[in-house]
């Protein structure tokens, strides 16, 4: 579960100025020390592994922060917890490999391709887990 399903454009959310104080100005700073919580604007791929947000801090300025230096805030202004259900990812997982099928190649070109042998070696060994 990422960021995107838990927040939206126009959500409020608190910045953790500990996460990110060493890479923003002094006048981002001293907007973050007089409010942390800022209104999400838009949401950006930060390095291709991630998402993180565009915010509106007190100051009326816009900065980019990386999801894990903001905490997300209920209707009431409370932080929500950031566990993460890994159990929800990994069932979906072995879901997705459970119904995954594999089709007899009977050209070169399909034979030698990487993806077609991952496929194969995945269903051939799903039914050992």
């Amino acid at each position: 579960m990422s960021i995107l399903d838990k927040v939206k454009i126009g959500n409020s959310v608190k910045v953790n100025i500990h996460q990110s104080k060493d890479r923003l100005d002094n006048e981002f700073i001293e907007a973050i020390n007089i409010s942390s919580i800022g209104e999400i604007r838009d949401f950006r791929i930060t390095d291709g592994k991630g998402i993180g947000v565009i915010l509106k801090l007190s100051n009326g300025k816009e900065q980019w922060f990386f999801e894990n230096e903001i905490d997300i805030l209920d209707k009431d202004g409370n932080i929500i917890d950031r566990n993460i259900d890994k159990t929800e990812d990994i069932n979906f997982i072995f879901e997705m490999i459970k119904n995954l099928k594999y089709q007899n190649k009977n050209k070169i070109i399909e034979l030698i391709n990487p993806i077609n042998f991952m496929v194969w070696l995945i269903v051939s060994f799903k039914d050992i887990f």
